[in-house]
């Protein structure tokens, strides 16, 4: 079939967009990593795009050759693990309870959920309450208080309220119960939202510091998030030091500044990240609920 050239037009216009769109997208990214690359002190002098000026892996080695690290990454690994699987848990029982419209007090409780994303206690007020429950320098404190994301358990309780009740009707005929109905009929049909929401609980694990930062006292229980922004602010005390001398100073400025350490830290942080990303993004597209239920 012959291609009109309103058609080959629009193809040309939609091709040209969408790669300016990707370069958009793209090229704050491989800054990061031109500037995490380069000389401690080219930085400052600007003019640093997708290629460094002075290839320099001073930045990594400053973050790598801390003791911590690894310890501090594998407390992030296992918090991101354990929230994600518990909070996913948590959070599809709770929708899936709220989406049955035969509940007693729906609204209600629906009311209340809804009230806690506008409303909260604040820092002190959170911060008694996790000492009254014993989580202070303990690593629950990363899995308890996220076990329930309201946005997230509304919108898998909207994708819920979706599904056929004829497949739920088949098989209490068939004798489930609640909780094999759950486990085996929604929740198999229900991957796209498990996968995203999943996606959204394991982002928001790995990039929280706020609690390390607030919660824990003990090296032992040092995510990476929180480990990173310690270097970031250690290495910025280091410059700003008045016992430094002027020779100190301008060896440090060649070395790792603040500056390349945080883009450094911004790389470590979202690499691990972006790598899980494709192998949920097919859900994000794609469901599995169409012909289910036959018309």
């Amino acid at each position: 079939m012959k291609t009109s050239k309103g058609r080959k037009l629009f193809m040309t216009f939609n091709y040209i967009f969408m790669i300016f769109f990707m370069a958009s997208i793209l090229y704050p990214f491989l800054n990061v990593l031109a500037i995490s690359f380069s000389q401690g002190q080219d930085p400052a002098f600007g003019q640093i795009h997708i290629m460094p000026r002075v290839f320099s892996t001073e930045a990594y080695k400053t973050i790598f050759e801390n003791a911590q690290i690894f310890r501090a990454f594998r407390n992030s690994v296992s918090r991101t693990i354990i929230g994600t699987i518990t909070g996913l848990s948590f959070t599809a029982g709770l929708a899936y309870i709220l989406s049955k419209k035969n509940l007693v007090g729906r609204r209600y409780y629906i009311f209340i959920f809804v009230l806690t994303m506008y409303l909260s206690g604040g820092m002190i007020p959170n911060f008694i309450l996790m000492t009254n429950l014993g989580l202070i320098d303990n690593f629950l404190v990363y899995i308890i208080p996220q076990l329930l994301n309201v946005w997230n358990m509304m919108v898998m309780r909207a994708y819920f309220e979706e599904i056929p009740d004829s497949l739920t009707e088949a098989a209490e005929i068939n004798g489930a119960n609640g909780f094999q109905i759950f486990t085996r009929i929604i929740l198999p049909v229900s991957k796209p939202v498990l996968a995203t929401v999943a996606l959204f609980i394991a982002v928001s694990q790995w990039n929280s510091w706020y609690d390390t930062y607030v919660y824990t006292s003990f090296n032992n229980l040092l995510t990476l998030q929180g480990l990173l922004i310690k270097i970031l602010m250690e290495s910025q005390a280091d410059i700003l030091a008045n016992d430094l001398s002027a020779m100190d100073i301008e060896q440090r400025m060649q070395q790792a500044t603040p500056e390349t350490i945080k883009m450094a830290t911004i790389i470590i942080s979202t690499l691990p990240i972006v790598m899980v990303y494709p192998y949920l993004q097919k859900h994000f597209v794609k469901g599995i609920m169409v012909g289910a239920v036959k018309g």
